[in-house]
């Protein structure tokens, strides 16, 4: 397979601000998404918050990580065949279903005091499978909705969307932790789901046969093992799936489901405003992020960017894990998302642009396996670990570890030129 340079995508064109804003069906997809992240992300607040004050387990919080995240690293390659052979629609509103099946398991349990811990990890696990149908075949659909110059400010976008929802979430699950409680607003959160879950009802099929696919049977490992092959051969797609393998495997999300611990620590334990500002500090970057280099045409995507990116990050979050004043974990967790964000998509933007369109949905599956899938090892290194050592000691050696791979690469990298 020709590949182009790992830096080049060609001439670059005009910028033209949110350009994928202007197609009215991503518009519709880019809001209902948002409103689906923000409606996972209030579910975590409010189910992370639960659990924390029955159990005090921090064992639970890795697992928490754990459960949401194997479901990729198993699945996503299937799933990402899936994509490729099947209605897109259906992929997605089977894991609308699920969430919202989850939302309402965690209310019966809240309503009857019925929780028990091997309840809340089946209710997490489920969530987990609910994710890993929904993520590849909604990265396939960005494609069918957009053109090939409004792709890079979709994938953009749609990463942004994702931190809209992290950003909202935290603030949304908060009021209605504290207006409706824990049950009543579990319950509330299921309805969240279902305006994607109607959109896509209401969106005309496009069988993979008008999509230039030709339906098959999936092969298993053996069609997993031939799309990795494919992968390794990309200098980008290997380099994106590494990176982003890597930071998932030492970092991943971890950190969030011990977010009430770290807020405890720092004097703002309660489930109050300070808490809800500590939760959203994160996301409040990416979304700066987004609105930033998507308005001004900031940072195009290159490999060596990307890795830089991330070593910011590993600084932000070590120093997150270490420090002891409110004001100063807040600010790094806003730079932790801003640069977060901004590495994310760009790996996401060139994957699909490398990706070749025949394969889309198995490559994006690959990369889903990688990015997500390794995240269920960061439930370990910062969970799990972190009952061991502490929860900042954790998060710090993760980052340290992390960072040692992005300054060995880019050495490697510069070297490799000379």
């Amino acid at each position: 397979m020709n590949v182009e340079p790992i830096d080049s995508l060609g001439p670059k064109p005009a910028h033209r601000a949110f350009a994928a804003l202007e197609n009215r069906d991503f518009r519709s997809f880019f809001l209902m998404s948002a409103a689906a992240m923000m409606a996972d992300n209030i579910e975590h607040v409010i189910s992370y918050w639960v659990i924390f004050q029955k159990f005090h387990a921090p064992a639970l919080g890795g697992f928490a990580v754990i459960s949401h995240w194997v479901p990729f690293l198993l699945f996503a390659g299937y799933t990402g065949a899936l994509a490729d052979r099947f209605d897109l629609r259906r992929l997605i509103q089977t894991g609308m279903l699920l969430f919202m099946a989850v939302s309402v398991g965690w209310g019966i349990m809240f309503f009857s005091d019925s929780l028990t811990m091997w309840r809340a990890m089946m209710l997490l696990v489920v969530h987990g499978l609910a994710g890993v149908i929904w993520l590849p075949a909604s990265q396939v659909l960005i494609h069918q909705i957009v053109d090939s110059r409004q792709l890079p400010s979709a994938v953009r976008m749609n990463a942004t969307g994702r931190y809209i929802g992290f950003l909202v979430g935290p603030a949304v699950g908060a009021g209605l932790l504290l207006l409706f409680g824990p049950a009543w607003g579990i319950m509330i959160n299921a309805l969240i789901y279902a305006p994607l879950f109607v959109w896509l009802a209401l969106r005309p099929a496009q069988p993979p046969a008008e999509r230039g696919l030709k339906p098959a049977s999936i092969h298993g490992l053996a069609e997993l093992w031939a799309t990795m092959r494919v992968v390794a051969r990309s200098p980008v797609l290997f380099a994106m799936t590494l990176l982003t393998g890597a930071a998932s495997f030492f970092i991943g999300n971890a950190y969030q489901a011990q977010m009430p611990g770290f807020a405890h620590d720092l004097g703002h334990g309660r489930a109050d405003f300070s808490y809800s500002m500590l939760l959203a500090a994160d996301a409040a970057g990416g979304f700066a992020a987004g609105l930033v280099l998507e308005s001004r045409g900031l940072l195009p995507p290159r490999v060596q960017t990307v890795f830089v990116l991330a070593a910011i990050w590993c600084v932000a979050l070590g120093g997150f894990a270490l420090t002891e004043f409110y004001a100063l974990a807040v600010a790094l967790l806003f730079v932790a998302g801003f640069v977060e964000l901004s590495f994310n998509a760009m790996a996401q933007t060139l994957v699909q642009i490398h990706a070749p369109p025949d394969i889309r949905g198995r490559v994006i599956g690959v990369f889903s396996m990688s990015c997500l899938g390794m995240r269920t090892f960061s439930g370990v290194s910062v969970g799990l670990l972190g009952a061991k050592l502490g929860i900042h000691r954790s998060l710090a050696l993760s980052a340290a570890a992390l960072l040692l791979v992005c300054l060995s690469a880019l050495t490697a990298r510069h070297g490799g030129r000379r």
